[in-house]
């Protein structure tokens, strides 16, 4: 995402700051709306011809996607737009399809462990993946023949990136046949059945709160722009920051197995009421440190709402797994897209403005949750009290 604002000046050199704004934000929503379109077919197929085969074609359709853009015939905006697009609809076939492997191959007495840490590792990428463009600057040099530019530095994230990705999908072709053989099923399969009946709750839930996200990190990145004299670096840094917190938050959750102490509704509510504070903090601040400060009250805020929802469907039978997560990825990209979209439209017209208006999406959600007192109130396993909890057999 810094790298945006530099390659697209390149391309289009006559457009404005305005226009530039509303590209990176349409940018962003063609690859939510890959994700969107390719979530519920690559669930489906998952759930025919096995969740793993869905996961390794994913992974080498994005590592294809990404490499195309290296191709001059489509370094054009046109051709980075469609590139985007398939880049997110491959990236579909990957990331709900290992929240399906997770939920199949877990003991119920062990999801709230292994979902946190699953979305600690899908944070640590978001940390480390900023860094990448300092890499990239320091690489574009020598890839340029002792020359730097805007281009050549997002080329080299685009690189980047493609290697991670084939080192992944060679890891993932030898090691994970071997770990689904020797997983051993749940003797409490098919218990769970309260995610099934709020399914419809969860996908609105995720398709708002990602909508926000998508939006807020938009946000990030143009008001970094507009505000700080070294955008790219400044605004990696507070990427940086929003993923720092909310892994801090899925430590929490690891460390204390909150998810199975509290019911979802009461963390939802406080997630989306500190996600509320940091967004007004954002609409308000004056200085640096009361954007970091909102930043880090929203991530926190989202980061505690967004665990809930993925635990909570993962208690979907496991012959729909595939079908289940994509669905929630499908409307978590319905919500991205949304968000990217009109994330580049708003920022562009309110600049800071913007943030309250987010605000005042989360608030409505909330007093919508107020509303009803029996969502969420009971615990995965449909238990409305851990006065007696379940002991499971070794």
């Amino acid at each position: 995402m810094p790298q945006w604002q530099g390659w697209l000046a390149i391309l289009n050199p006559d457009v404005t700051a305005t226009e530039v704004s509303r590209h990176i934000g349409f940018l962003s929503g063609m690859y939510m709306a890959g994700v969107l379109v390719g979530a519920p077919l690559w669930g489906a197929l998952a759930d025919r011809v096995g969740l793993d085969r869905v996961l390794i074609i994913g992974l080498v359709g994005y590592v294809a996607s990404l490499l195309l853009m290296l191709i001059p015939q489509f370094e054009t905006l046109w051709g980075i737009y469609a590139l985007r697009a398939a880049t997110g609809f491959f990236v579909a076939a990957v990331v709900p399809i290992v929240s399906a492997l997770v939920a199949k191959h877990t003991p119920e007495h062990q999801r709230a462990r292994r979902f946190a840490w699953l979305g600690a590792m899908t944070l640590l990428g978001f940390l480390f993946g900023p860094a990448l463009n300092t890499v990239a600057r320091w690489a574009s040099p020598w890839v340029g023949g002792g020359t730097t530019s805007a281009a050549l530095t997002a080329q080299a994230v685009v690189i980047l990136s493609a290697i991670f990705g084939a080192v992944m999908m060679l890891g993932l072709a030898r090691a994970l046949p071997e770990r689904i053989a020797t997983t051993v099923a749940d003797p409490k399969e098919g218990s769970s059945d309260n995610t099934n009946t709020g399914l419809t709750s969860l996908l609105w839930l995720s398709g708002v709160v990602t909508f926000v996200l998508s939006a807020f990190e938009l946000g990030i990145v143009l008001q970094g722009q507009l505000h700080i004299g070294t955008p790219q670096r400044e605004v990696a840094m507070m990427l940086a920051v929003c993923a720092l917190s909310m892994l801090v938050v899925n430590a929490l959750l690891f460390f204390t197995a909150l998810l199975d102490k509290v019911p979802a509704r009461r963390v939802v509510v406080t997630g989306l009421a500190l996600a509320v504070v940091g967004l007004s903090a954002l609409a308000l601040h004056q200085s640096d440190a009361w954007m970091y400060a909102g930043i880090s009250f929203t991530a926190v805020g989202i980061g505690l709402v967004v665990p809930v929802i993925a635990y909570r469907s993962a208690g979907a039978s496991r012959g729909r797994l595939g079908s289940t997560m994509g669905g929630l990825a499908a409307a978590a990209g319905l919500g991205q897209t949304l968000g990217a979209v009109a994330g580049g439209w708003l920022f562009g017209a309110a600049s800071q403005t913007g943030f309250a208006w987010l605000a005042a999406t989360l608030f409505a959600t909330f007093a919508i949750i107020l509303a009803r007192p029996a969502w969420g109130a009971t615990f995965p396993d449909g238990s409305g009290s851990r006065a007696n909890p379940p002991h499971f057999k070794k």
